[in-house]
């Protein structure tokens, strides 16, 4: 169902167009003709029982639990984690990457591993100071945008990890530590940063100048290097996840896992971005490789950068079709499993649908009829819309003509049934950088610099006993 629907994203951001039309900004789905929705008798439905997660520190069913999977491998200010702790993160790594799970995989992950481990239970550790706390609905949320990004239908991430004996709970832990880290790191820059208007005025300057250059649009995976001593485990490990991304593993799903910036749950993205934005040894990489490519790492201070280059442009030039819309949803009470065979319930819906296609002649009306049956997760207004990045192409061909103020046909998915009205159409530059993108993006800036410096303050004050492969 070609439901739209505004991306989740963490800290303050204005609400804007998104410049490039990124693809994480609509949720679009396939919708089925009304035609293939049968009108004939209702048949039941049935959902296969999805089996229960292992419960987080216990072992996985069958093979999923190495030896000793109990044994402590380290305590970080008197939290332990437990080889059963690095085997299930290695066993997500291998799942998105698509490694075949064994010992050897296990061994060669093994320092990274810990070592991120030790990242996230400080972090924690600092977030639970303040007394930080990421409600269940926000993990909910990130989840389903890694999987929208990754076009996964809702809820598949979970039931892949149940299908492949790693425990929920392992995906969950570290979503939450990234968002608990985000938090308070956005807090602290509350309080230490501010942008200025000449801050912004100086950029938009150096803007204008390079008004007709290329800029990028640039995914980062970033592995951390906190001690010298360590830079060969890292490097290793890097060239570990650039093998498995060279063979068709997902960029975002390993950002998600492994970078340690704060683009880590949007898949890494950087979004647009001018050379003089990157590190000098990246900006060389990225201009001269082709769209759609993965860098190898490139040692950047701090760490290793692993970059994605998406597509290009020219600065302050990119005209695009953009669109504002209404949408009434009726959501189905059992998934739609077989068109021909709908349930009472889900042709009751079809004929709501039919008569709001009837009945609605405008935006304002069919603001009023979503208000009625839209639930709170299904948005009335999904904002602006460049027609251009909206999949697939019989819809965005739908958005380029249906006129202003018609609604669309009944557009049927698996969960429900959707009513669209195009409410204005016009043509915009979406190269144009906005006062708003530059805040942003200082404030970015600032907050990862912020973040590596406090890792490394966390991990000089703290108690760290490392145990060679547990005891």
């Amino acid at each position: 169902m070609p439901t739209l629907c505004r991306s989740h994203r963490r800290g303050p951001r204005p609400a804007r167009l998104p410049r490039g039309g990124r693809a994480g900004v609509l949720v679009l789905l396939l919708a089925l003709p009304a035609g293939s929705f049968a009108a004939a008798a209702p048949a039941k439905s049935t959902v296969p029982a999805t089996p229960p997660p292992a419960r987080p520190g216990t072992a996985a069913p069958a093979a999923q639990s190495p030896a000793g999977g109990s044994r402590i491998a380290a305590v970080v200010n008197g939290d332990v984690i437990s080889d059963a702790d690095i085997a299930n993160r290695a066993r997500l790594f291998a799942i998105s990457t698509g490694l075949p799970l064994s010992p050897e995989v296990i061994e060669r992950l093994r320092p990274q591993i810990v070592r991120q481990l030790i990242d996230e239970r400080l972090r924690v550790q600092e977030a639970q100071k303040r007394k930080i706390v990421i409600p269940d609905a926000q993990i909910a949320a990130a989840i389903k945008e890694i999987e929208t990004r990754n076009n996964m239908p809702p809820g598949s991430l979970r039931a892949k990890l149940a299908a492949d004996g790693v425990s929920a709970r392992t995906l969950i832990d570290q979503i939450r530590a990234q968002l608990a880290w985000s938090q308070m790191l956005r807090e602290v820059v509350a309080d230490r940063i501010n942008i200025s208007d000449a801050d912004v005025a100086a950029q938009q300057t150096l803007a204008a100048q390079r008004v007709g250059q290329t800029e990028y649009h640039v995914a980062e995976i970033f592995i951390p290097v906190d001690d010298p001593a360590n830079s060969a485990d890292a490097q290793r490990f890097a060239e570990t996840v650039i093998s498995e991304l060279h063979a068709g593993a997902a960029f975002p799903l390993v950002a998600a896992q492994f970078s340690q910036t704060q683009s880590a749950l949007e898949g890494g993205e950087l979004g647009w971005v001018q050379t003089n934005q990157l590190d000098p040894a990246v900006a060389r990489i990225v201009t001269q490789m082709p769209v759609g490519a993965v860098s190898n790492p490139v040692r950047v201070p701090g760490g290793f950068s692993i970059v994605a280059l998406q597509a290009k442009r020219e600065i302050g030039n990119q005209l695009a079709t953009v669109v504002t819309l209404r949408q009434a949803f009726m959501a189905f009470t059992a998934p739609l499993t077989d068109p021909q065979n709908p349930t009472e319930q889900q042709r009751q819906a079809l004929a709501k649908a039919r008569s709001i296609q009837g009945s609605v002649h405008s935006c304002d009306q069919m603001e009023a009829v979503a208000k009625a049956n839209n639930a709170a997760n299904r948005p009335i207004d999904p904002g602006e819309v460049r027609v251009e990045g909206v999949n697939p192409p019989a819809f965005r061909q739908l958005l380029e003509t249906l006129p202003i103020g018609k609604a669309t046909e009944p557009l049927i998915s698996r969960d429900g049934i959707a009513v669209i009205t195009v409410c204005s159409r016009e043509q915009k530059n979406l190269g144009a950088i906005t006062a708003a993108d530059i805040q942003h993006r200082l404030v970015e800036e600032r907050v990862d610099m912020l973040s590596r410096q406090t890792t490394r303050d966390l991990h000089r004050k703290a108690t760290i006993d490392l145990r060679d492969h547990g005891v």
